[in-house]
């Protein structure tokens, strides 16, 4: 079991910056691919970014393509998502998840069913 817990959420306005943090405990991290989800109210969860368990590969939606970097820091167990030039529509639900799938292609990478762990959620709001 990977247990997960997202920090650093909030209130922004447009144009600003915030860094999400999800930390993981229970069994070792670096195995793992990691990915950030989002959901907005009305709306179905949708896939933000992943990081390859080795770091090495990293992948983005299009929406946040330029603006949104995934990190990992595997010596402190930590996942983070940097979102800078921060939209409206960017306001939702931020979910990291851990999955051992394949990360051959970057599809897999963009699917909900292929992580296995979910944190609880955290709120970021972008005002206008």
């Amino acid at each position: 079991q990977v247990q997960l817990v997202e920090s650093g959420g909030g209130l922004v306005q447009t144009g600003g910056s915030l860094r999400l943090s999800c930390a993981a405990s229970g069994r070792t991290f670096s195995p793992y691919n990691m990915g950030w989800f989002r959901q907005a109210p009305g709306k179905e969860r949708e896939f933000v970014a992943a990081i390859k368990w080795s770091g090495i590969s990293t992948y983005y939606a299009d929406s946040v393509k330029g603006r949104f970097t995934i990190s990992r820091d595997d010596a402190k167990n930590t996942l983070f998502l940097q979102m800078n030039i921060l939209k409206p529509e960017d306001t939702a639900v931020y979910y990291c998840a851990a999955g051992a799938f394949t990360f051959g292609t970057f599809t897999a990478a963009t699917m909900a069913p292929k992580y296995d762990y979910w944190g609880q959620g955290k709120q970021v709001t972008v005002c206008s």
